[in-house]
């Protein structure tokens, strides 16, 4: 492989990475990670902890879910959310250290 379709290769994982990491960087978005590394949740226990209309939360959900950092599961008329990326244990950590953030 030629070093500039290596190059481009990586350009373009790396245009992803910098893309997932822009809808990570939200307040509320973040805080839901934290809840969701503890456990799965629907999107109203979600809101209801951010205190997020249900329509914006499940909006946030949505763009994590399309980075791929989360699944959801229908049970009946809910629908629970958990973390699909097992790295995000890891980010979460960092930002949590770097910050002091962690939930109490």
């Amino acid at each position: 492989m030629s070093t500039t379709r290596t190059h481009w290769t990586e350009l373009e994982a790396l245009g992803q990475a910098a893309e997932c990491l822009r809808v990570l960087a939200h307040p509320h978005r973040l805080r839901m990670i934290q809840m969701l590394l503890a456990g799965t949740y629907t999107v109203g226990e979600l809101a209801e902890a951010c205190e997020l209309p249900t329509a914006m939360a499940s909006e946030h959900l949505r763009l994590m879910q399309r980075c791929g950092f989360l699944s959801s599961e229908k049970d009946g008329r809910k629908v629970f959310y958990k973390v699909a990326e097992p790295h995000l244990k890891n980010i979460m950590q960092c930002i949590e250290d770097r910050f002091d953030a962690a939930v109490g």
